[in-house]
């Protein structure tokens, strides 16, 4: 059994749609690059177990839905799977020699040029005889997997039923069992709590005693909390912490310029916020650090160590070297997400052939935040995916919505008493019949079939890529990527992406991809643009001051990046000068914005 350490590389490749990542671990871990498996598809990742049992050649039982515990039973087994699979990977490195052409090599050459390891490695290739030996040992005994994390999304919590229709108790939710699977597996790592706070979640994790610490202080189960402010980290932190449960990280995401969903803040751009953490940052650790030791002595139990510190990490449409060092330094992060690039990357994730190609021939045009999610919440979405299609189709074929198998989202109870999902044929033939008896306006129809199964279209293409067919024929892929995408073209192996990430040679990438902080603000003008033009019969004192609010956190945010690109060299003085102008440009837009009148 491995356990995992400080990371290797300085980024991870975070959590992507349900089953794009679902196996990246196998396939990066052993280059000690950390990833985000979801578990909450059990089906499947229950089908991945299968097929990879069978690829590494290990015996087989199948957990059936009729077997007690069947969801937190397949997510535990498929997670013990990855953690021998990964840890027979580092065996194996180990055991190699440091001749041409070996993988072993490849866990070096991957690194950084300034890191410790590859100066060492570097170092050892110019020496002879003993010394070359030694080194290469030490070499050796340093290897160690990228971390196996996994993600829950705190709001994908259905209750369940039994056969005869009785309500289960509450640990046998989604996402508590969910929980429950990851807790109960071996490996050693973190849960990703993603999409707000879930007080019966995160309470449940007091039930795991791998959550504490252990009599040496280590915690083998931590928790990271994917964030959008400094105000959700500390409320969410210090929810856990009054639980003894420490927070080992926050991830802070950019509220649009990512992928997936999108929780977008009040205009609160990503530069201020990150300087908020920065400024914060030990007053942050001395809060949650003092109420998580009250906790953890009122419970008797081992205390935190004294050294202990909560890393800050920032992922959202970073795109560039200079961007990454800038964060990293400016902001003293932790490390950095590298996500939907890694989607041209096949060594990384699993994207089907089919999909793949429609990325690459996708327009910037194609990429779009929708209302497909049947949870309520903006969708990252491409216009050009099979998934789209074939929500178009049934539509035109008079048959909207999709049949409704794992129902991960059936969460209205608006036309019965139990649950069923807005994606469902179910909930929109009930809803269209609704609208057709009281003479519904257009955009509201629109948005209803706009929904779509994100359970099958989100988990198809991992299956399609191991060159098999998803259950029920469901093999239209639904792919969320951030807009930061639409820039980067082609297919890349894993060296050219990381070399790219650590400045050693460079992708080439459209000329018209603005710098990540200008990015983001230009969608947060065109998403108050489309809440200020929705058509609204009556404009509330509430709307208004809301909008007054957004354009305020915005004006202050260009005004916090005006002042940083005069005094810090962010990037090249062409990269700065196109951003002055940029700023500039959007400032104007943010003064000149009205409310539309009814």
């Amino acid at each position: 059994m491995f356990r995992s350490q400080a990371a290797t590389h300085s980024f991870h490749i975070p959590v992507m749609g349900l089953g794009f990542t679902a196996d990246t671990p196998i396939k990066v871990a052993k280059y000690g690059i950390s990833s985000v498996v979801s578990i909450m598809d059990d089906h499947m990742l229950e089908d991945l177990r299968r097929i990879y049992s069978r690829k590494l050649q290990i015996p087989y039982l199948p957990i059936s839905d009729k077997t007690d515990d069947s969801r937190a039973n397949r997510i535990k087994a498929y997670l013990n799977l990855i953690h021998d699979a990964v840890s027979k990977q580092i065996e194996e490195l180990k055991s190699q020699s440091f001749e041409y052409g070996i993988a072993i090599n490849e866990y070096f050459t991957l690194l950084p040029e300034n890191h410790g390891l590859k100066v060492l490695y570097e170092k050892m290739k110019q020496e002879v005889g003993e010394a070359k030996a030694a080194i290469q040992s030490r070499l050796k005994a340093a290897i160690s997997p990228g971390k196996i994390d996994v993600n829950i999304m705190t709001k994908v919590d259905k209750i369940n039923f039994d056969k005869e229709g009785n309500e289960l108790p509450r640990e046998y939710s989604d996402a508590l069992s969910a929980l429950r699977g990851f807790a109960e597996s071996e490996l050693e790592s973190s849960v990703v709590f993603s999409a707000g706070m879930n007080p019966s979640l995160y309470g449940y994790a007091e039930q795991f005693a791998d959550f504490f610490p252990d009599q040496n202080g280590k915690i083998k189960k931590g928790i990271i909390l994917k964030v959008s402010d400094y105000r959700s980290a500390l409320i969410q932190g210090r929810f856990l912490a009054k639980k003894g449960l420490w927070v080992s990280e926050f991830r802070i995401e950019s509220g649009l310029n990512c992928g997936g969903h999108a929780f977008a803040t009040d205009g609160l751009l990503i530069g201020p916020i990150l300087e908020e953490f920065k400024n914060n940052r030990a007053e942050l650790r001395q809060v949650l650090f003092d109420t998580c030791q009250k906790a953890l002595t009122d419970k008797g139990s081992q205390l935190l160590s004294d050294d202990i510190m909560p890393k800050i990490t920032y992922q959202g449409g970073i795109g560039s070297a200079a961007e990454d060092k800038f964060l990293m330094n400016y902001y003293q992060l932790d490390g950095t997400g590298w996500g939907s690039p890694f989607l041209l990357v096949p060594e990384a994730t699993s994207v089907d052939k089919d999909t793949l190609d429609r990325l690459i021939q996708s327009r910037k045009s194609d990429y779009y935040l929708s209302h497909a999610s049947p949870l309520g919440v903006p969708f990252n979405n491409l216009r050009t995916s099979s998934g789209e299609e074939q929500r178009l189709s049934r539509i035109e074929k008079n048959r909207p919505g999709s049949p409704c198998y794992k129902k991960f989202l059936s969460f209205s109870t608006e036309f019965s008493s139990k649950p069923i999902c807005t994606a469902s044929r179910e909930y929109q033939n009930l809803k269209l019949k609704q609208y057709a008896e009281g003479n519904a306006r257009l955009p509201e129809v629109e948005e209803v079939l706009e929904k779509d199964c994100l359970c099958e279209g989100l988990s198809a293409s991992v299956i399609l890529n191991q060159g098999e067919e998803p259950k029920r024929n469901l093999k239209a892929v639904t792919i969320c990527p951030g807009p930061n995408l639409a820039y980067f073209k082609g297919v890349f192996s894993l060296k050219e992406m990381l070399d790219h990430i650590y400045g050693k040679a460079n992708i080439i990438l459209d000329p018209e991809r603005p710098q990540v902080f200008v990015k983001e603000l230009q969608l947060y003008v065109q998403h108050l643009q489309h809440e200020i033009g929705k058509s609204i019969p009556e404009r509330t004192q509430k709307f208004e001051v809301y909008v007054e609010k957004f354009k305020s956190n915005l004006s202050q945010g260009i005004a916090y990046y005006q002042e940083l690109i005069a005094s810090f060299p962010l990037d090249t003085e062409e990269v700065v000068e196109k951003m002055r102008n940029q700023l500039s440009e959007l400032k104007e837009k943010i003064s000149s914005m009205e409310l539309v009148k009814a």
